[in-house]
């Protein structure tokens, strides 16, 4: 598979709004033929809606919220710095580990048996504009696992240090992770990990799947084939399940994060800096 199999030639990157100091964690609604995200240093949430074709706020005073998805019930899962907490529906699910408070969650996902992985980076309690400031209490940054039915949360990826966003493979047997710590590498180059899942409940062989620049691949989405869609500070890029880098699409502003909607499910929706994008592609999130 090829870059041109999966965005046509004739496609371009379409500029749908804007407003915002710093865009994350878009979020596909299916029921309202719109997407929401996170303006994380203006501390509120933006909605698109196709019915009116415009950016409108959607909640302000929101404990900057970063990342978001869907559980298995059609509840929405949020990360929220100001909070230091996994959210669902705005209530707190989960904001500590044992007794220390966790650091700022960033990025989310829900497998297909309810739980919850999340990143924990330190990104709300170290940069003013995005929480509030505060110490790295359990003195590391994980990835978690938290099982909502039980309540137990573990720590599945302990040896990255700033992990932001994550995606399962199709099959949830493989976990991707972006790491953005300024401290990576002095060419500028910044990477994906990939590790295996083991029995869903944790992880192991953590080892490097691409290395993305210019920029940080921040948050990412796979497609059904198994590409990995990620941000980076010129465009998005797209990199095969083996590793090899496919292709990029230029995007005008810095890129955070993407996510795949649309009636069809084959719009790919972008959160670069101040505004949010679309592309039409030929493929779906996995």
């Amino acid at each position: 598979m090829e870059i041109a199999d999966l965005v046509s030639p004739g496609a371009t990157v379409e500029r749908l709004g804007g407003g915002a100091t710093w865009s994350e964690g878009p979020l596909w609604l299916p029921g309202e033929d719109a997407v929401i995200w996170s303006d994380i240093p203006g501390n509120r949430i933006l909605r698109w809606s196709a019915a009116t074709g415009g950016v409108t706020v959607d909640r302000t005073g929101v404990e900057f919220t970063n990342g978001r998805t869907f559980d298995r019930e059609g509840r929405i899962v949020t990360c929220s710095h100001g909070r230091r907490a996994i959210e669902r529906d705005g209530r707190v699910l989960v904001d500590h580990y044992g007794p220390s408070l966790l650091n700022s969650p960033n990025d989310v996902v829900v497998a297909s048996d309810g739980a919850i992985w999340f990143t924990d980076p330190p990104y709300g309690i170290v940069q003013p504009a995005e929480g509030y400031p505060g110490e790295l209490e359990y003195g590391a940054c994980y990835v978690f696992r938290f099982d909502p039915a039980t309540g137990d949360l573990t720590p599945v990826v302990l040896d990255m240090e700033e992990p932001n966003g994550l995606a399962f493979s199709p099959d949830e047997s493989l976990l991707y992770v972006a790491d953005t710590s300024a401290a990576l590498h002095e060419d500028g180059k910044h990477w994906i990990r990939v590790y295996d899942v083991v029995d869903g409940r944790g992880c192991a062989n953590g080892r490097l799947f691409a290395e993305v620049s210019p920029g940080v691949p921040d948050g990412f989405r796979v497609d059904e084939h198994g590409n990995v869609w990620t941000s980076s500070a010129d465009s998005v890029q797209v990199y095969a399940p083996d590793g090899r880098h496919l292709g990029k699409i230029p995007v005008p502003e810095v890129v955070a994060n993407v996510c795949f909607g649309g009636p069809d499910g084959d719009t790919l929706f972008i959160a670069a800096t101040t505004s949010l994008y679309r592309l039409q592609t030929s493929t779906r999130s996995a």
